[in-house]
């Protein structure tokens, strides 16, 4: 048997190649194209030894490592796909604090040597769309965040006052006024007739006069400055448009979220297309972001193993007669899946009367509502396994049983 390390970077990849015993017996590098696939499989060949007496290693490098997985697998061999946290961690061990791309390559065929770097596979390709779709979507929103931020700080500069004439900066018919007349000065000025109509047009009639005229009041006496005004404006018309334009790809993500979601529906006549669906706190889009994160949930052997993939377990200080109290949260698992949880659980806390009851628990011992909603995110994971390895649907009348009280 003979134990492959890839060290993976963007252009070319380091490999090399030990026996039975850990002697290095072949060390190249080859290139990140067809070309580099062809020179290692001849020097695969070259040894003499069948697909199945060969097992490579390779580190999850950014999507580099994507390519040269999918073809070796294609060709039968044994990949295992490594977290850079684990081979950082072995790497520590040694005292010399060398990193090159001969060693890196050794060390991960060492890693396989030693069994310390399970076989992996790829996710389905329905998952591997969720996961695509749904880490987009996550990213927009972010980008929506970060321009919305900009508008407001646009607004406090030029008319520090308009966010009191909506409920929200950002809902359809302030959007449109924002694009339409981006100074104070322009409302100030405007027919109240004219500001009125505009109102009603595009808030469907739930806007009018009087709305126009406190809003044409605000303008007059607004404390905003006057410098640089043009400048300013055209920027917040150019956010707004941003914001909106981001709005509609995110409606676009997400109708191709429900396409794949629906290609998951067990049966035409199931009122759910998947389990977790029914979880009170859980749509479409979170359930979706976080099947492509887990993946097949049979790969967990139990919730705890879930829990800690997701990054929501508590890290463990305990040192001789010495016991940490002030544990955190690991976060060292799945940023997107660890997103998708709390979201899940601060709906759940409010809809479902279990979790809530639980979270105000919490809050009455004294829990601060971040550490009390870690905790509600924690129980729901373990409902969520339950359901999904179950494959069946959520019941209200469930009673959670743990065998750990403070998992």
């Amino acid at each position: 048997m003979f134990y492959a390390g890839i060290d993976i970077a963007k252009h070319r990849h380091e490999l090399c190649l030990v026996d039975e015993t850990g002697k290095p017996v072949l060390q190249i590098f080859i290139e990140n194209t067809h070309k580099g696939f062809e020179k290692l499989l001849q020097a695969i060949n070259g040894l003499e030894v069948a697909p199945d007496g060969v097992r490579f290693c390779m580190e999850a490098t950014g999507h580099y490592w994507l390519a040269l997985y999918c073809h070796l697998k294609e060709l039968d061999y044994k990949v295992s796909v490594i977290n850079p946290i684990q081979s950082d961690a072995l790497r520590n061990l040694y005292i010399r604090k060398i990193k090159t791309d001969e060693k890196d390559a050794l060390l991960l065929a060492e890693m396989l040597r030693l069994g310390l770097a399970p076989e992996a596979n790829l996710a389905s390709e329905t998952v591997m769309k969720l996961q695509t779709l749904s880490r987009i979507r996550i990213e927009f929103v972010h980008q929506i965040g970060a321009l919305k931020n900009r508008v407001l700080g646009i607004l406090d500069r030029i008319f520090p006052e308009y966010p009191k004439c909506f409920s929200n900066v950002f809902i359809r018919t302030s959007k449109e006024l924002l694009k339409r007349y981006c100074e104070p000065e322009e409302i100030a000025e405007l027919d109240i007739s004219e500001l009125t109509g505009f109102l009603k047009q595009h808030s469907r009639g739930r806007l009018g006069a009087e709305r126009a005229e406190q809003i044409q009041a605000l303008a007059k006496g607004t404390f905003g400055i006057n410098l640089a005004l043009d400048a300013f404006t055209l920027e917040l018309r150019l956010m707004v448009e941003q914001v909106e334009f981001i709005e509609d790809q995110i409606a676009v993500i997400e109708e191709a979220i429900n396409q794949v979601m629906e290609e998951m529906r067990p049966s035409p006549d199931t009122p759910y297309r998947h389990v977790l669906e029914t979880i009170p706190g859980i749509g479409p889009v979170l359930a979706a972001a976080i099947i492509g994160e887990v993946g097949d949930i049979s790969r967990f052997p139990n919730a705890k193993a879930l829990v800690a993939y997701a990054g929501i377990d508590a890290t463990v200080r305990s040192s001789g007669q010495f016991e940490g109290t002030r544990n955190r949260m690991s976060k060292r698992g799945s940023p997107v899946l660890r997103n998708s949880l709390w979201l899940a659980a601060v709906s759940a806390r409010r809809f479902n009367p279990e979790r809530k009851a639980f979270y105000e628990l919490k809050c009455s011992q004294g829990k601060h509502s971040s550490v009390a909603t870690g905790a509600v995110a924690r129980r729901l994971v373990h409902l969520i396994y339950s359901l999904w390895k179950e494959n069946r649907p959520f019941d209200p009348n469930y009673t959670w049983s743990p065998t750990n009280p403070n998992g």
